[in-house]
């Protein structure tokens, strides 16, 4: 197919009349907390993102990346695509991400850098070691989503040499990159950096699932390493505008008005951040993830971290559930465990406040992700703890003895009922 195209350009008549600002496609978000919803995209806006891992990993005509995520979606599709169609270097396209031909892939077709998403990496950390897991040519990867506790460990097993870890909502205009490495963080923007890329944290009220106000009415600035929504002024400058959805309604819903002054607008990421001093950014958690349980906000994803570093823990997805009579929701987490995991242990394992412990567990075979490897939490708390109903094994942690216990019909009604005190 390549040998009969034209090596000629086709000149500037097929893209007669088009613009910068005009639009090049719609991408649709991920769809974690609902249905997917499709934000569009200008040809701007593809231009700038494409170009965005230029400066961080200069990739050269003689780069090989390789592609196992789906096209459809930024990094896949935008990121990685653009690092290629910059430089002229090779994109090698994988129909889907295999677990097995990984590592058989880079080495067969000498890849030099690839791209990630954060799942993608456990789930190749979770694997059995397989033969060209360090014979291979990758000078670079780069991607979202991995988390602290596996950072060294994945790049140490899998011989990486530089991990570029960036943050950057499909639909929006807050992005970031991790250029030196640092570990865990998703971006660093340095004071003297705010002007071109203003990014911020305000403070956030998990309960009401809204930014705290001040006496004057304008949201209040985190003080550094305190955990709030992250936002992103709004203004017409290239990487800067917010180009929304089809939807306005859910436009508007993901601007902020009035925030620092009045008339200002900025762009709600729904994720929950923090800042320490030098700048650097570190992903908390993802709004209506967090929850309260007694009087205590817990981040999921902490309790993810806790959970995954325990032995015979393949995977763990974390959220709250409501409970009848019970103020705030209560910690479950859905996990898929192998022989190891040990589930009359797992109490006195876990490096965690005691409000920050799962009340409940749901052992399953698999955990639903979506198309780009992001777990899905909104069936899970749909679907609840209630041991009659779901198909999995369920347990409860018994306050009395301190260990997780299988929940049976009695317990569970017991429990509804306020009979039991968690």
């Amino acid at each position: 197919m390549l040998a009969s195209c034209s090596t000629t350009s086709p000149g500037p008549e097929p893209r007669q009349g088009v613009r910068q600002k005009d639009r090049a496609f719609y991408i649709y978000t991920s769809g974690t907390t609902g249905l997917p919803k499709a934000a569009n995209f200008s040809h701007m806006r593809m231009l700038f993102m494409m170009s965005g891992f230029l400066g961080a990993l200069e990739p050269k005509p003689s780069d090989r990346i390789y592609d196992a995520l789906p096209l459809y979606h930024a990094t896949g599709g935008v990121c990685a695509v653009g690092m290629a169609l910059n430089r002229g270097g090779a994109l090698i396209i994988k129909k889907r991400f295999s677990v097995s031909e990984f590592w058989q892939d880079i080495h067969k077709y000498e890849a030099t850098i690839f791209v990630y998403i954060g799942e993608m990496c456990r789930y190749l950390l979770n694997a059995a070691p397989a033969v060209h897991e360090r014979d291979h040519h990758i000078r670079a990867i780069t991607g979202n989503g991995l988390r602290p506790e596996i950072w060294r460990q994945f790049q140490k097993r899998f011989a990486i040499p530089r991990i570029v870890e960036f943050y950057g909502a499909t639909e929006g205009n807050v992005s970031m990159m991790n250029y030196d490495g640092t570990v865990g963080a998703v971006g660093r923007v340095p004071d003297y950096i705010e002007p071109m890329l203003p990014t911020r944290t305000v403070r956030f009220d998990v309960e009401k699932e809204i930014p705290v106000r001040g006496s004057d009415g304008l949201c209040v600035e985190c003080a550094p390493n305190e955990v709030g929504e992250a936002i992103g002024g709004i203004s017409n400058e290239a990487g800067r505008n917010f180009e929304g959805y089809t939807k306005a309604a859910d436009t508007e819903k993901k601007i902020l008005h009035d925030v620092f002054k009045r008339g200002d607008a900025w762009f709600r990421t729904g994720d929950l951040m923090r800042r320490d001093e030098h700048g650097y950014f570190f992903f908390v958690d993802r709004i209506g993830d967090t929850y309260r349980w007694k009087g205590e906000n817990v981040a999921t994803s902490e309790v993810t971290e806790a959970l995954s570093v325990v032995q015979g823990v393949r995977e763990a997805n974390v959220y709250g559930v409501t409970v009848p009579g019970m103020d705030g929701r209560a910690g479950m987490a859905a996990l898929v465990v192998d022989g190891w995991f040990d589930v009359n242990a797992l109490a006195a394992r876990l490096a965690l406040p005691h409000y920050e412990k799962p009340i409940f567990l749901r052992l399953q075979p698999e955990i639903a992700v979506t198309g780009t490897f992001k777990q899905r939490k909104v069936e899970l708390v749909k679907e609840g703890f209630d041991p009659t109903v779901l198909p999995d094994p369920i347990y409860w942690l018994n306050p009395t003895s301190g260990r997780y216990e299988v929940l049976t019909p009695a317990i569970y009604a017991d429990i509804v009922e306020d009979k039991v005190k968690l």
